[in-house]
């Protein structure tokens, strides 16, 4: 029996083959497509991309960051951020990724996880954080996302959206300048190019669920989670869009979210090898 879901799925990929099939001359290109299912949520997703290409991007990607972006001065942040960092890594199971970890001195609330594991955090969001374990909430949020592959998949729906021109402009194009620009748009560590891949509120939340469970196998209170997010709903300034009018969900529905995760959250905090609380302040 096809639900609406399953016809969805099939129109879509029926789209992404024929936009694939679109040539240059005489040549003609076909992408095998799989449909994958998320870690930890076992939601299926269809990806158009291979694990091995979008962490060879990732790292270029996060290459050209580090180069335009100033490191941060603050060593003890620096320190901390990569301690919280190898500690999700340990349990987030992703072998195939070579962790790396740096702050960026700028205002801007925000921190990133490319694939690959190339995670960056900005010392605009320390504050709101204030501690170890409000800094493992956006930082497990930010690995899930790339251990989801949740830009993977977000690429692969442009790509069936603009048809022939973007799905083929994704897979055959060669230079790397582009191939930076589609993936840190992708995991939202880029806003220069544009809003052309927006993180879906779907995506969001899904971050969610697989993060605190992330910090919490990592031996962090997971019960700092939904109280990270009333404190950033508290630091915004000016008006907040209504959640219908934004890609996010409103940090009010992620914290009341995130507390109905709070028991299993806790069963795997209680089950850590180590127990480090909400930790030390990170500032």
């Amino acid at each position: 029996m096809n639900t609406p879901a399953t016809t969805r799925m099939s129109r879509l990929r029926w789209v992404l083959v024929a936009a694939m099939l679109l040539s240059s001359g005489s040549s003609i290109t076909l992408v095998i497509l799989g449909c994958q299912q998320v870690p930890m949520t076992n939601r299926k997703q269809m990806l158009l991309s291979s694990p091995e290409s979008e962490n060879a991007m990732g790292l270029t990607a996060y290459q050209e960051v580090l180069k335009s972006e100033p490191l941060t001065k603050n060593e003890k942040a620096t320190e901390i951020v990569r301690r919280i960092g190898q500690r999700i890594a340990a349990v987030a199971n992703r072998p195939d990724f070579d962790w790396e970890f740096n702050v960026i001195e700028s205002e801007t609330q925000n921190a990133f996880c490319l694939p690959g594991g190339k995670v960056a955090v900005y010392t605009g969001i320390l504050p709101v954080c204030q501690n170890e374990a409000g800094l493992a909430v956006v930082m497990s949020h930010e690995v899930a996302h790339a251990i989801a592959r949740h830009g993977g998949e977000r690429m692969t729906y442009q790509s069936a959206q603009n048809l022939g021109k973007s799905a083929v402009g994704y897979v055959m194009q060669k230079q790397d300048e582009q191939k930076q620009k589609i993936v840190l748009t992708a995991y939202g560590a880029a806003s220069d190019y544009g809003v052309i891949l927006p993180y879906s509120r779907k995506h969001e939340m899904e971050a969610d669920q697989i993060g605190i469970m992330l910090m919490a196998k990592a031996g962090y209170d997971p019960s700092e989670a939904p109280v990270f997010w009333e404190r950033f709903a508290d630091a915004k300034t000016g008006t907040t869009p209504m959640e219908w009018m934004s890609t996010h969900p409103s940090d009010v529905r992620r914290s009341v979210a995130l507390r109905e995760l709070m028991p299993e959250a806790m069963s795997l905090y209680e089950k850590a090898q180590e127990k480090i609380g909400i930790g030390e302040p990170v500032q």
